[in-house]
């Protein structure tokens, strides 16, 4: 199987390429980024194929599309924040980038498309837990830009036959996420403060809740659905049911740590859900083989990873 990962030099890209390079399955990957969120050395030692260029490049498309036997369309602009900021490049990258891409597989007649999408399109529904079938009210425009991105994908698999599936990702997390921008997640931010022996800032009180999710439990979710090129007509939760306060997290962290964190406290930010909880019984049906990492233990594997790349509080 010849597999291209778009935005393949992001957090999880970079995961999902590495995982892939050790699937038998998969005899080649190629990574279409242009590197305005991923980095090339995230790929480093895999032997797959960079291209840097963009999802909104007709030309760039049809380079790394040729071919493929399979994609997984990664590339967005993520971050609520940063939407805020700049809707019109949110929906740039998400929505109209969607639409080249399903374009693209389309003329070259790609066999499968999975394309990710977000919790956050659950916006303002309260219901816990969320499930596929239940109204959408998007808060952000990234939000709406991921709705829109799904949307495109179940379209072109009822109008062209185009064999698509559409998950909504719940805060996933885990090694090569990073802390150092401005719209870094919550869990890089947490772990990197904590290790510098820094606050936690926490925007409301903490109470907020999230379905975290570990990048290595979705990945093998998404190379399972290559393998067996799993499609559905309807968007499908990827993330288990497990969900955890902020607060939460910080206490996990100091049983990791050993020692007790500072918390520090902001005001809410707009566009942000109270709570996300998934109903992951469709993808539990989907794949049944599939088992999730422990959230405890994916964050351990998280304060390793970022312990090997920053000096511990009291060794600087």
């Amino acid at each position: 199987m010849r597999v291209l990962v778009t935005g393949g030099a992001g957090f999880i890209g970079a995961n999902l390429a590495c995982a892939a390079s050790a699937d038998p399955a998969v005899k080649e990957v190629t990574v279409l980024d242009d590197l305005s969120v991923g980095l090339p050395a995230n790929l480093d030692g895999l032997g797959v194929d960079l291209v840097e260029g963009s999802v909104l490049d007709p030309v760039a498309l049809d380079t790394v599309m040729a071919g493929r036997e399979a994609v997984v369309h990664l590339a967005a602009l993520p971050s609520v924040p940063r939407s805020l900021r700049d809707p019109m490049a949110s929906h740039q990258a998400n929505a109209t980038g969607t639409l080249m891409v399903l374009e693209a597989a389309r003329r070259h007649q790609v066999g499968h498309v999975v394309v990710a999408s977000s919790s956050s399109v659950y916006g303002t529904n309260p219901a816990l837990p969320k499930t596929e079938l239940t109204w959408t009210r998007p808060m952000s425009p990234y939000a709406a830009s991921k709705l829109a991105a799904e949307a495109y994908a179940l379209a072109y698999q009822a109008s062209f036959g185009l064999p698509t599936l559409a998950f909504r990702f719940f805060n996933v997390f885990g090694p090569g996420q990073r802390h150092d921008h401005a719209y870094a997640a919550v869990i890089p931010r947490f772990v990197h403060a904590a290790l510098h022996g820094e606050p936690v800032v926490l925007h409301g009180d903490g109470t907020q809740s999230r379905d975290f999710t570990y990048v290595g439990t979705v990945c093998q979710v998404i190379l399972d659905a290559l393998r067996r090129r799993v499609q559905h007509p309807h968007p499908v939760n990827l993330a288990f049911g497990a969900r955890a306060t902020l607060l939460d997290v910080v206490g996990e962290l100091e049983s990791l740590l050993g020692r007790s964190i500072d918390r520090e406290y902001a005001a809410p930010r707009v566009g942000d859900v109270p709570h996300s909880l998934a109903d992951d019984t469709l993808l539990r049906e989907l794949f049944p083989d599939v088992t999730p990492v422990d959230r405890l233990d994916g964050l351990r594997d998280t304060v390793e990873w970022m312990s090997g790349r920053v000096a511990p509080a009291g060794t600087r």
